[in-house]
């Protein structure tokens, strides 16, 4: 029996539609998964380039001040994205970047620039907040259990707002009375509680404060310094070394519990770090940390992977991991 020719075509293109659906329908999650391996290739890379750097230059508490100032605007009260702020790479536009509380932060995106042009798949909020935790580990720190695919904002427009950051000591710009006051509404506005306060306040072990940035000491980058960040510092000499300002501990680019110990002479403590162990609820936390680094490198790198995971907006939605 000879078949109809004008239903020949119309089943022909429904099989043929068929089967384009299913080979699509395994194409495309095999597209995805293909995307996702060589974007996690691309930061296994990046992370070993961030390791070469690191050994060359001593800029780990910079670039650990980087991403922190770029998570630490979230706002936890806003679900819009990326009204809420956080780890979106916002930081790179002005005016952001040239709030009161970046100061110096320029000079961590110039570093980190050349290793951004070599990995164009890396975001820019991936990058700063994986700089960041392989710095801590660089140090001597733990390793933080990151997660990667974090999207960047695309304009100045999506910046965040000026003010959201902790300041160091009164008068506080959210009118708080006293520095733990201060601590708890903008860490908890971030979602964090009095121990995570306290964990991620041992970051301090690392880095100075400079009069030019923060203004929160009498020593100028480049100058004198202290005894600790003097011209002459011990293990500091280098072409790669800027002396001045004043650190929190005598090791400031050794990464332990060394902040919680009492201080000693020419280490700065600020409103924001004495009240750790004056405030009752802060206090036991800070004394644990004195007394145990292996608790504090456990509860650091707990609150260093939440604190980058704020307000991030990830590609695919469960992260990556490498």
């Amino acid at each position: 029996m000879a078949l109809n020719q004008d239903l020949l075509i119309p089943i022909a293109v429904a099989a043929a539609s068929l089967l384009l659906g299913i080979a699509l329908a395994f194409a495309i999650p095999c597209m995805k998964i293909r995307s996702k391996r060589a974007l996690a290739e691309q930061l296994r890379d990046c992370r070993a380039d961030l390791f070469a750097l690191l050994q060359k230059n001593n800029c780990a508490p910079l670039l650990v001040r980087l991403a922190w100032h770029d998570s630490g605007t979230y706002n936890g009260y806003v679900d819009e994205w990326p009204l809420c702020g956080g780890a979106n790479g916002s930081i790179r536009f002005a005016p952001e970047i040239n709030h009161g509380a970046n100061a110096g932060l320029q000079k961590g995106l110039d570093i980190l620039r050349p290793i951004k042009e070599k990995h164009p798949s890396v975001s820019w909020a991936d990058l700063m907040q994986m700089a960041s935790a392989v710095a801590v580990e660089h140090c001597g720190g733990p390793r933080v259990p990151m997660v990667y695919g974090r999207r960047d904002v695309a304009s100045p427009e999506q910046c965040a707002q000026e003010g959201n950051l902790p300041g160091a000591k009164a008068p506080f710009g959210d009118g708080a009375k006293d520095a733990p006051t201060h601590l708890r509404r903008v860490f908890y506005r971030m979602g964090f509680n009095d121990q995570e306060i306290v964990a991620l306040s041992g970051a301090h072990t690392l880095g100075r404060a400079f009069k030019d940035r923060s203004g929160v000491c009498p020593f100028e980058s480049g100058g004198q310094g202290t005894k600790f960040t003097c011209p002459g510092a011990k293990g500091l000499t280098g072409e790669n070394y800027m002396p001045g300002g004043q650190s929190w501990t005598e090791n400031w680019l050794q990464f332990d519990n060394s902040y919680f110990k009492p201080s000693k002479h020419d280490l700065l403590r600020l409103p924001t770090d004495t009240c750790l162990k004056e405030d009752e609820d802060f206090k036991p936390y800070a004394a644990l940390y004195a007394e145990d680094a292996s608790a504090f490198a456990r509860d650091y790198a707990e609150a260093h992977k939440k604190l980058s995971e704020l307000g991030s907006l990830f590609a695919p939605p469960e992260g990556i991991r490498i």
